[in-house]
């Protein structure tokens, strides 16, 4: 199968499963059929990462936290398919009601 795998490396001890797997599902959602695979590792000592193709895209301690699924999808599409339009993750989040 051909597209990036993508692999999610999470603590088990710190009960990240569950925001782990929101977020592969999002991908899958997404990007479907383009992917060739996403994983989810279990792991401890408080990691978070994820890799395309081997490469750390992002890294808890690194960038400061987890990502939201916006900010995920448009690094992944940026390293994969930098021409893709990711239709309403693209487009500009209006200003909060009283700023």
């Amino acid at each position: 199968m051909s597209g990036p795998a993508i692999s999610f490396t999470y603590c088990t001890q710190c009960n990240w499963m569950l925001r782990t797997a929101w977020l592969a599902q999002e991908l899958l959602q997404t990007f479907g059929q383009d992917l060739a695979s996403v994983t989810l590792v279990p792991g401890t000592g408080g990691i978070f990462q994820i890799t395309l193709d081997g490469t750390l895209i992002w890294d808890r301690v690194r960038d400061g936290g987890f990502p939201d699924s916006r900010a995920l999808k448009q690094r992944i599409r940026d390293t994969a398919w930098p021409e893709r339009d990711l239709g309403h993750v693209d487009r500009a989040r209006p200003a909060p009601q009283g700023e």
